[in-house]
């Protein structure tokens, strides 16, 4: 066990992760398991960080003395907490959480998956087909927003005419460090995503429907602020990541060319593969905790109040856990990666993900024979999101 006492580099700084050095770093902490400092700067006081899949673990532990409502990413603290935290289910513990994920997990369930199968599949078949037209496509602009933006708005009841505005503002709202999403701050696409929701609650309330915001306003413990920031929170949950865990398989994909012929095949293999592309792409990035008490973390004593950064890539990657990690594997068992988190936290979204992402592994498995890349690509610079600006492949 290493630690580190201090961080030559500010890891909350979102340039980092806009190179392909971090995962050499990341690689290299997990197996040091080290917990390293890192000054104020991207956080006003400072943060820990762990690495290692087992530090992460127990980071994240149900049973863990850590909190996620003081907030979930880097720049929150006990002493500067979000204020969606206790009422947005991201940061939100004990009964209440547990309340609003009885409420949400339905409309993210298995059965919902199900449900909305065929439209899942009716979508990627038609962004495939418009790919293999055209002879490529830039996968993070054309084809990884679309899936997710059209499944959750189907879960929240948005109207298909306002999903490229709602996949705008959220483009903005987590991509704002980003040149190319700089025509507004993150904080003005969050306003206008608040905004928006607004409109649509005051909508439902006139016209009740059998979708999530009905749901959450038929619910007698939750005010107007609460169905907003969590209507929020589901549009960016469900769309963000997936997203570009869907961009991410085309990255894959093009990186062991016998993959496709193998899904191909063996459609068995889809289960694992759907695992794996979330593995090697990890895009929610970290989840920051706060100690509710003091405890001790990789041979250090740290004292209550203390913001604790868990960088999820890193611990997808520890070798201790996962064979030559960097390579993707279509048939890597096991797999115990926490690309969904761990915990009570655990992404209520991971069924409706997976749907997603077994839909396009077996559309392209059908209709695709080769993926190479056609430029290298394009990072986000994002501390949160491990996501693509672009990604412009050749389908054959």
């Amino acid at each position: 066990m290493t630690v580190i006492a201090e961080a030559t580099l500010d890891l909350g700084d979102p340039e980092l992760y806009r190179s392909e050095d971090r995962f050499a770093l990341w690689r290299e902490h997990a197996a040091a398991d080290a917990l390293v400092w890192s000054g104020p700067g991207s956080s006003p006081r400072g943060f820990w960080s762990v690495f290692s899949h087992e530090a992460c673990r127990k980071v994240l532990s149900p049973t863990a003395p850590f909190t996620s409502e003081y907030g979930m990413m880097i720049g929150f603290d006990a002493e500067q907490p979000d204020n969606s935290g206790g009422k947005m289910l991201v940061v939100t513990d004990g009964e209440h959480h547990t309340h609003l994920r009885q409420m949400v997990a339905p409309f993210l369930s298995k059965a919902m998956a199900t449900t909305l199968g065929e439209f899942i599949d009716e979508e990627v078949r038609s962004c495939v087909d418009e790919a293999l037209e055209a002879g490529g496509a830039d996968v993070a602009l054309r084809i990884g927003p679309r899936l997710p933006a059209a499944v959750v708005c189907e879960v929240l009841g948005v109207p298909a005419q306002d999903r490229e505005r709602l996949v705008e503002l959220t483009n903005h709202a987590f991509g704002g460090n980003d040149s190319a999403f700089d025509k507004m701050s993150p904080s003005e696409a969050h306003s206008e995503i608040l905004m928006y929701f607004y409109e649509l609650v005051s909508h439902r309330r006139r016209s009740p429907g059998d979708d999530l915001v009905s749901t959450l306003l038929a619910d007698g413990r939750l005010g107007p602020r609460d169905v907003l920031v969590n209507c929020n929170n589901v549009l960016i949950g469900g769309n963000e990541t997936t997203r570009h865990a869907i961009t991410g398989s085309f990255h894959a994909l093009s990186t062991v060319p016998e993959a496709l012929p193998r899904l191909r095949e063996d459609p068995s293999l889809l289960g694992k593969a759907v695992e794996e592309v979330v593995r090697w792409t990890s895009p929610a990035m970290h989840v920051l905790r706060v100690a509710t008490e003091d405890v001790e973390l990789n041979g250090r004593m740290l004292p209550k109040g203390t913001p604790v950064v868990a960088w999820l890539p890193a611990a997808n990657s520890d070798e201790r856990v996962f064979s030559d990690p960097r390579a993707f594997q279509v048939d890597r068992h096991p797999n115990r990666h926490l690309g969904f988190g761990n915990g009570p936290h655990h992404c209520l979204g991971a069924a409706l993900a997976r749907a997603e992402l077994a839909a396009v592994l077996r559309v392209l498995a059908e209709r695709v024979s080769e993926i190479s890349l056609a430029a290298e690509p394009k990072w986000m610079r994002s501390n949160l999101t491990q996501g693509y600006v672009g990604l412009q492949v050749e389908l054959h």
